[in-house]
């Protein structure tokens, strides 16, 4: 074991950085072809194409917020989760094989997002799902990775709890 990394590693820091090139590479393509405020129908009734930004945290909360530290603290949270989740991943210490893989694309997300918010103190959003008048808050493939990456951090737990009875239910 070199300095304490896991064998196998590689695999998942190429699954992050996947994430965050394609996170940003969409991004580049919504920045350099669409304006601001722009909005695309794509699927009727379902999926607009949308440019929006983000200043503040998920779901947009805190984007009208004057407070000068809000992008900083943004970053630094980031930054922070993004070290965590790479001493994780390096180290085997992530859980098994769906939580490692839900770890690399919370990284790779997360890497995205705060990559915005150094180059241009905001997130560029643009998928819109809706149903008729009701909009989920627009998003982006970070976020989207993000959500898969909870989803099977999540996944992992349960199937640990399934496998691992309390006391009370020995």
């Amino acid at each position: 074991m070199n300095g304490g990394a896991r064998p196998g590693w590689h695999g998942l820091v190429f699954l992050a950085f996947a994430i965050l090139a394609a996170d940003q590479g969409t991004k580049y393509l919504v920045e350099r072809f669409t304006s601001v405020g722009s909005n695309r129908v794509l699927i009727p009734g379902f999926l607009n194409l949308v440019h929006t930004t983000n200043p503040g945290v998920a779901f947009g909360l805190l984007a009208d917020s004057p407070n000068p530290w809000l992008a900083p603290v943004l970053i630094l949270f980031s930054v922070s989760v993004i070290v965590l989740l790479s001493w994780l991943l390096v180290t085997g210490r992530g859980g098994g094989f769906l939580a490692q893989w839900g770890l690399a694309l919370i990284l790779g997300g997360a890497a995205g997002n705060v990559l915005d918010r150094v180059v241009r103190r905001s997130v560029t959003d643009f998928i819109d799902f809706y149903v008729g008048r009701h909009h989920w808050y627009t998003f982006n493939v970070a976020d989207s990775a993000i959500v898969l990456g909870a989803g099977f951090v999540l996944l992992e737990l349960f199937r640990d709890w399934r496998h691992h009875p309390t006391q009370e239910q020995a």
